[in-house]
This record gives structure tokens, C-alpha cells and sequence, in this order.
């Protein structure tokens, strides 16, 4: 069968998170077929593994992972009308995030078992679970079972991407609390009584938000205000949760915003960011901007308010090696296809971030890389799409990354 075959196979299988049996049961039934090694962890992600013919050679990792966002519903595969791509009724998601990933890692190890020949050093894959959801199957991996030291997490959504640092994801939150609370009507003359809503709005415009530092043309630190959320909110939340669901109108933070108490001199306020950073200089200088602005606050208001950071580390990053020969050995790969290798890094989470910060067996730190074998549309939505021939070249790609890695 070829990868389109494959490809389909695996999509018209719903795989919502912590959901992926049945399609990790279709997987087995590929490699049981073709004389391959495949078992299941304790957490059931599916691990296969090609053992080496040539001992001077280092194994290879590919990982990709089953889950896709989604529920259990019947997915009807579809192409569109010139043929180009394929897709869904538009009912559902399509799931090549991430069966793309899945397909093309599966393909190479038919490849590999029917073409015995091939001098190498080792093909080990994982197939994780509920990626899309928790990252859940990739943290229970049993990492120092992986002989592997660098890791192609097959999960990009474009062609040709080969992205060798990612963004870690830090939480800031912000707390502001004043001493004095009061009435807005009698107690507003009264300039010690800080309001805690107007506090915060004022502290908030004094900080960084956006790009914060570039390299390259690439975003490489920034931080991002999620929400403020102040003016005696436990009283509007209250007051929601006792209003009947059908006279709730929509947007609920708006109504929310609409029952809460407009004649109390707030006391509480808070603030919540995302920072994303693939460079860990440049995120605690960001960090360092804030904590600045926080103490000029609490110098400035005293005993009467008073503001605190709390930052949670949410993802690790992982930042860029200094041996970059597998990017040199993608580049050489992508010219035997004629294929534009774009070598980047770039600003989200993946499971790269949690392989960056592991050991494998032999206490080596993994080297990981997102490659991107298909171009993919409108991800995560009934519109999703990909295109056909970005496939099949995708599967080229990482074959001729394989074969270089092993000369």
C-alpha cells in the first residue's frame, strides 16, 4: 500500500484523545502484516522498533502522535473536486494533525522491513496518546528505554519545516490588593481608598506586551495579556450562577461584567499572561521587566496597595543546538527531491519541548527537531484540508533524511 492508502486508513478511524485504540489497533494490524516489532507501553502509547544491521550506525527517533482534535464521530473522507486535496464532509475535523505525522513514521518502517538491504543503524518510533489534549502520552513515556539521541517529532503543518528551537510557555499572574475597601458613593472622597480595578489597569499599561525580541526574522521571545479581571467579580459570579441558564445572555464575561457590584471600591484585582521564549536569557529579562514595574508600584502606594508576580512554568523550552548536522543532512535531503527546506524555530508548544528536556538511555540528552511532512489547511477545524502530493514528498523526505543520517 502506498502513503495515501495508509492515510486513509488511519483518518477514517476517529482518535479523540485518550480515545486512540481502535487506531492504534489498525497500526498494529501494519506492522503484525509486515514482520515488524510493535508493542505497547504501560500508558498505551505504540512503540515500534527496527533493530540495526550495521553497528557503526546510531539509531533514529520518530515520533508522532494518534490523537486528533475531535470527538468519536463518523469521519467521511473526501477529496475535492480537482483532486488536489484531501478532506471531510465538513462535518469534522480530518486529522491529519498529526495521522499525517503517523502515516509518513509508519510508511518508512514498511519501507525499511521490505527493503532489508538498507544499511542502518536503527528505526525506533513512538506513537504517543492524547498529544492534542494533555501531552499526557509523551510524559509517561519511558524515556530511558529510547537508545535514540536525535528525535524527528513528525507534527508541523507545513511541508518542508524543519524547526529546531520552540517557545516554552510561562504563566505570569498578577495579584494587586488595596487596604481600603468602601462605598463608591460614600467613602469616594476618600483618597486613601484605592480602587484595586483602576490600580491594576494602570499597572498593566506599563508593562511589556507583544514581541519582545526577534532573531532572524523569527519570534523569539514575547509575552501576551490573557485577561484582567477586577470589580467585585465573586458578587457578578454569584449573581450568574443563581439567574436561570436561558436568561444568560451571551458573551458570558460580558453579562458576568453587567451583575457585578459597580457601587463597592474594589479590594482584589488580577491579572494573567502568557510569555512564550525559546531563549531562556530573553524570557528572565522579560520577567526581570516586570518584577521592576511591580516594585516601582508597591514603592510608590506603600501599605495602602500592594502587587505580586507569580510566575508557572508551563512547558520548557527547547532551545537550539549547537551541533545543527541534522539540519545540514535535511538540506541535503531536500535537494534530492527538490524540496525548500526551511530551517526555523517557532513560537508554540509541541512535544519537542518535553524530549528537549529528557535523557534517553544512555543519558545522552535528546536532540529534537518538528518536521513537517504535509502541508496542511484550516487545522483543528471541519474545514481542514491537505494537499495530496505534499504527502507523498513528505514521506520522500523523511526516507532521504533516513538514508543520509545512515551513509
Amino acid at each position: 500500500m502506498d502513503i495515501i492508502s495508509i492515510f486513509e486508513d488511519l483518518a477514517r478511524i476517529p482518535s479523540p484523545s485518550l480515545n486512540e485504540e481502535n487506531v492504534s489497533k489498525k497500526i498494529m494490524e501494519y506492522t503484525y502484516n509486515n514482520g515488524i516489532n510493535a508493542y505497547y507501553d504501560d500508558y498505551k502509547n505504540l512503540i515500534i522498533k527496527i533493530p540495526p544491521n550495521d553497528a557503526s550506525k546510531k539509531p533514529l527517533l520518530l515520533s508522532a502522535h494518534m490523537d486528533v482534535v475531535g470527538n468519536s464521530s463518523q469521519i467521511n473522507i473526501c477529496y475535492s473536486e480537482d483532486k488536489k486535496y484531501i478532506e471531510t464532509d465538513k462535518t469534522r475535523t480530518l486529522g491529519a494533525d498529526d495521522k499525517a505525522g503517523v502515516s509518513v513514521a509508519l510508511n518508512l518502517a514498511i519501507y525499511l522491513a521490505k527493503n532489508p538491504q538498507i544499511k542502518h543503524g536503527g528505526l525506533e518510533i513512538v506513537f504517543t496518546r492524547d498529544e492534542e489534549t494533555n501531552m499526557s502520552g509523551i510524559n509517561h513515556l519511558k524515556f530511558d528505554e529510547i537508545e535514540s539521541e536525535n528525535v524527528l517529532v513528525l507534527d508541523s503543518d507545513a511541508l518542508g519545516n524543519f524547526e529546531i528551537a520552540g517557545a516554552g510557555y510561562t504563566k505570569l499572574d498578577i495579584e494587586v490588593t488595596t487596604k481600603l475597601g468602601g462605598h463608591s458613593g460614600n467613602d469616594i472622597q476618600d483618597k486613601k481608598r484605592y480602587n484595586a480595578a483602576k490600580l491594576i489597569a494602570d499597572l498593566v499599561s506599563k508593562l511589556p506586551n507583544g514581541v519582545y525580541k526577534v532573531e532572524n526574522g523569527f519570534t523569539i521571545t514575547s509575552c501576551n495579556l490573557g485577561s484582567i479581571v477586577a470589580g467585585a467579580t465573586d458578587i457578578g459570579l454569584e449573581r450568574l450562577l443563581d439567574k436561570q441558564r436561558e436568561d444568560i445572555e451571551k458573551p458570558y464575561s460580558k453579562t458576568l461584567v453587567s451583575l457585578s457590584a459597580d457601587n463597592v471600591i474594589n479590594t482584589k484585582a488580577y491579572a494573567h499572561y502568557s510569555l512564550r521564549s525559546s531563549n531562556k536569557k530573553y524570557e528572565q529579562d522579560l520577567i526581570n521587566k516586570f518584577n521592576k514595574e511591580i516594585e516601582k508600584f508597591n514603592k510608590k502606594y506603600g501599605e495602602l496597595a500592594f502587587a505580586t508576580l507569580k510566575t508557572t512554568i508551563h512547558m520548557l523550552p527547547f532551545e537550539k543546538s549547537p551541533n545543527q548536522k541534522m539540519s545540514e543532512i535535511a538540506k541535503t535531503a531536500g535537494k534530492k527531491i527538490n524540496l525548500s527546506v526551511k530551517v526555523q524555530s517557532f513560537h508554540a508548544g509541541a512535544e519537542t519541548h518535553v524530549y528537549a528536556n529528557k535523557l534517553n538511555k544512555y543519558n545522552q540528552k535528546f536532540k529534537p527537531v518538528l518536521v513537517g511532512v504535509a502541508n496542511i489547511y484550516s487545522m483543528h477545524s471541519p474545514n481542514e484540508r491537505m494537499e495530496v502530493e505534499s504527502l507523498k514528498k513528505g514521506f520522500e523526505f523523511i526516507k532521504e533524511i533516513f538514508l543520509e543520517y545512515n551513509k
